[in-house]
């Protein structure tokens, strides 16, 4: 799935955690994908499994990078708005709003950085699905 990446998903966290939910499909629904393209013996003959397998790969692969790379993305920008706000902060002490701002946005951070401990989470369940069930149909490249 192609994903924006513009700034306001990363300024949202709501419709960051959206946007991730709507990506993750795949990973979400690869048991029913496999079991729904996958033959079983009797039907072994009717369905190229070495090619179904094939283009799981390359979904699971582009998802995940696509994904990972919007994380990763987002972090980056966020993390320049905490530096900002401190850099701010150490101007004008002072200011209540600035200093509820920055703690918003470190929270904001925090819960970024922990999507991508779900990710993480995520991609290995996928891939321990498409492991046992693809790995007599199709041997990914050993680079990847």
């Amino acid at each position: 799935m192609a994903a924006p990446s513009g700034v306001r998903t990363c300024e949202d966290f709501a419709e960051f955690q959206e946007l991730l939910r709507v990506m993750r499909t795949i990973d979400d629904r690869i048991v029913h994908e496999l079991n729904t393209t996958l033959p079983t013996a009797s039907f072994a003959g009717k369905v190229d499994a070495n090619q179904t397998c094939k283009e799981l790969y390359q979904s699971l692969r582009e998802a995940h990078a696509s994904r990972e790379k919007i994380i990763k993305n987002c972090i980056a920008q966020t993390s320049n708005v905490v530096k900002t706000l401190r850099e701010e902060r150490e101007k004008a002490q002072d200011d209540v709003a600035l200093l509820k701002q920055l703690r918003q946005e470190q929270t904001k951070l925090k819960l970024m950085q922990s999507e991508l401990n779900v990710e993480e989470v995520v991609n290995d369940r996928s891939w321990k699905v498409f492991n046992e069930r693809c790995r007599i149909h199709y041997k990914p490249p050993k680079s990847q």
